[in-house]
């Protein structure tokens, strides 16, 4: 977004990688990488994180947006997936009150579906239990009456009962960046637009090791060569990409399943909440959540056609969920205009000898260990990523000889914004001060207890509380926090991962881009031909997102 000399942290960050020598360095910004830096900081070792592009730019930004336990891997038999789903459900919800919340969902069941209602209500109870009944509230039966109190636009067709049971929604991308913010602030180096582009070899005990990696740094330019004792590949989709850094043969330690998501106006829907659903197609569990004016509807499981970088949706799979959808809400009637984005991410699913496509591979997560002793992660999904890091820095600190470091600070340790005694009470706190109920809203739930950072310019400066659309409660105070103490380097940071608001418009924002970046080039030194060039950029990105083949 800006040259680096105007980024003092980034000018900082790039030097400490040059200068230091790291216990730990870390390739990879996703949720998962992004928390084995905070775990290992945490734990006192010297932890340097470098992201190709932005923090959460991957997958990591394109999830159900779901911290959940995982009802329907119950069908599989995989009860320990579901009871460490349900435990990091449970911290989470401590950890980061404001980006994790509780969900309450409502499961119907119809003649003849595949999950039959005593099935469901078996499964439900098997589910509380996993999570040992002490989630926000345990599972309960409905009738058909009941389940259609809740969801009047539910068809009635056939309609035997449901239930209801609890699970949890976040911001996957903020949950990423909060991940992000707290390794810096335990002292790790992190830094995005960094890729690794080759790895040095050593000679340790004998063996040929990689001590180290060379770094473009994307913002600057120019190259840093940067010392680790230990290597870290946590690149979910891109870890087969990655493996031939080490010089070795390459192996398919990844099975890639997309899924896809769509989002569309929530009054089409007329879900009042979340609701599981069964798709009549082929009997998948899938979900229609609630998100502020939108409703989303996902998710589809096929295998991976394209790489991460390429991969969109196709016309065929968002035609899918909108048959789902309209099979379960009749009067909805979504057609393809109605679908205001799209996007598809890929599941890092661990390739197992067996295994030949993404629906039978393993939800769990697996580490291993390269030709030059580069220790890899894929697998697992969001809501487990704090316990694969856990496990990642046990491996490493093993590797570094490190038995005497405190094994579970991070279990304890709130992420950034999370220190506050209500919900509800800092929300009101919130409104009080900005006097806009939704502007205080979006602040608490993406900020938590430090939402008065994000405001507090506004008072000298009140141009900063305009806000970057009209119908959507992000300011340029958010834009400008971003830039200064979020590592924001886009637009796409901006209204793609520190904001949703890409998401929520029909042009993608587009349009807001053009206003921000007019905002914004004072601020930052741009001229006329620098405008031209992010918005350019920003395009581009959305395009490569959004884009329905």
């Amino acid at each position: 977004m800006s040259d680096a000399s105007s980024r003092p942290w980034r000018d900082h960050a790039v030097s400490a990688l040059a200068r230091e020598t790291f216990d730990l360095l870390v390739i990879g910004g996703g949720i998962v990488g992004c928390g084995v830096a905070r775990d290992a900081a945490l734990r006192g070792l010297r932890v340097a994180l470098c992201e190709k592009g932005d923090f959460a730019s991957g997958t990591s930004s394109r999830s159900s947006r779901l911290v959940h336990g995982g009802v329907r891997y119950l069908e599989h038999g995989h009860l320990h997936l579901v009871f460490e789903s349900s435990r990091e459900r449970r911290r989470l919800l401590r950890m980061a009150p404001h980006l994790v919340r509780p969900l309450e969902f409502t499961w119907p069941v119809y003649a003849g579906a595949r999950v039959a209602q005593w099935k469901l209500l078996a499964g439900l109870t098997l589910y509380d239990a996993l999570a040992l009944f002490r989630n926000v509230g345990n599972h309960r039966r409905l009738t058909p009456h009941g389940v259609i109190a809740r969801e009047p636009e539910l068809s009635t067709l056939g309609l035997a009962g449901g239930a209801i049971y609890w699970d949890a929604a976040t911001d996957d991308a903020r949950l990423t960046l909060a991940n992000a913010l707290g390794a810096a602030d335990a002292g790790a180096t992190v830094l995005n637009y960094a890729e690794v582009t080759t790895l040095v070899r050593g000679n340790v005990h004998g063996r040929g090791r990689a001590t180290g990696a060379i770094v473009r740094d994307g913002v600057g330019g120019g190259e840093v060569t940067v010392r680790a004792r230990c290597i870290v590949s946590a690149v979910g989709p891109w870890t087969d990409t990655v493996q031939p850094l080490e010089g070795g043969e390459s192996h398919t330690g990844v099975l890639g399943s997309a899924g896809v998501h769509i989002a569309v106006p929530r009054l089409r829907v007329g879900n009042r909440a979340a609701v599981t659903l069964v798709a009549p197609q082929d009997g998948r569990v899938m979900f229609v959540l609630p998100a502020g004016m939108q409703t989303i509807i996902g998710t589809t499981e096929t295998p991976a056609a394209r790489g991460p970088d390429d991969i969109r949706p196709t016309r065929e799979e968002v035609r899918y969920l909108l048959a789902a959808c309209n099979a379960n809400f009749p009067a909805a009637q979504l057609q393809d205009d109605d679908v205001m984005s799209a996007w598809s991410g890929i599941r890092p699913l661990a390739a197992t000898p067996g295994d030949h496509e993404a629906g039978s591979a393993s939800r769990e997560h697996t580490i291993g260990e390269g030709a030059l002793g580069v220790l890899w992660v894929t697998g697992g999904k969001l809501t487990t990523y704090r316990a694969m890091a856990e496990d990642v820095v046990d491996r490493v600190c093993a590797a570094l000889g490190e038995t005497e470091r405190p094994g579970r600070p991070h279990r304890e340790v709130l992420l950034p914004g999370g220190a506050m005694q209500s919900l509800a009470a800092t929300e009101h706190d919130a409104e009080a001060a900005i006097g806009d109920a939704d502007v205080a809203r979006r602040l608490v739930g993406a900020y938590g207890s430090d939402w008065r950072e994000v405001w507090r310019p506004t008072r000298d400066d009140v141009a900063l509380r305009a806000r970057l659309d009209d119908a959507l409660p992000y300011t340029l105070a958010e834009a400008v926090h971003a830039v200064t103490r979020e590592m924001a380097v886009t637009l796409g940071d901006l209204l793609i991962r520190r904001t949703h608001l890409a998401f929520e418009l029909r042009d993608h924002g587009l349009a807001a881009a053009v206003q921000l970046a007019e905002r914004l080039a004072p601020r930052l030194g741009w001229d006329a031909a620098r405008v031209t060039h992010e918005l350019g950029r920003y395009e581009r990105e959305v395009a490569r997102l959004f884009t329905i083949e």
